[in-house]
């Protein structure tokens, strides 16, 4: 039954702040010890400054991440970059994942879908639940292995 073709929903992305943490003090951390020893020379404040670039697209991809269920596709952007979108009449499957493969999924806390011939991809909408059964109302035929 497809009677919610025009259904549009966007479901923000689940956040990692631990992840978000451990990339902090792998950028900064090293360069605790000369900010300590008051070392502030004109490179280690470029330094900085080009590690905070880094930084804020890193805060970028992961804050503006967001899923969206519109006229039967599914859309995945990742900051500035926008994934080819997927027809739900072709996902196959739907569940959660503990992989840590490369993904528009900046958490941990993981949803695995697999649609088309051998195709899947990661992604970590917060609202997992809504999430996968608004995906079912649009193709009943998804299974759905996500209870809560």
């Amino acid at each position: 039954m497809k009677e919610n073709m025009t259904m549009i929903k966007k479901y923000p992305s689940k956040v990692s702040y631990g992840l978000l943490i451990f990339i902090f003090l792998v950028f900064y951390g090293p360069l605790i010890p000369n900010l300590i020893n008051g070392d502030l020379s004109g490179k280690m404040i470029g330094l900085i400054g080009f590690l905070s670039l880094i930084f804020a697209f890193i805060l970028h991809l992961f804050f503006g991440t967001h899923y969206t269920i519109e006229n039967n596709k599914l859309k995945i952007k990742c900051g500035f970059f926008s994934y080819k979108p997927i027809k739900i009449d072709e996902i196959k499957e739907v569940s959660k994942t503990k992989n840590i493969i490369s993904s528009p999924a900046p958490s941990f806390d993981r949803v695995e879908i697999k649609y088309g011939k051998f195709d899947e991809i990661i992604i970590s909408p917060k609202d997992k639940l809504n999430f996968a059964n608004d995906l079912a109302i649009i193709n009943p035929n998804i299974k759905n292995n996500i209870t809560e």
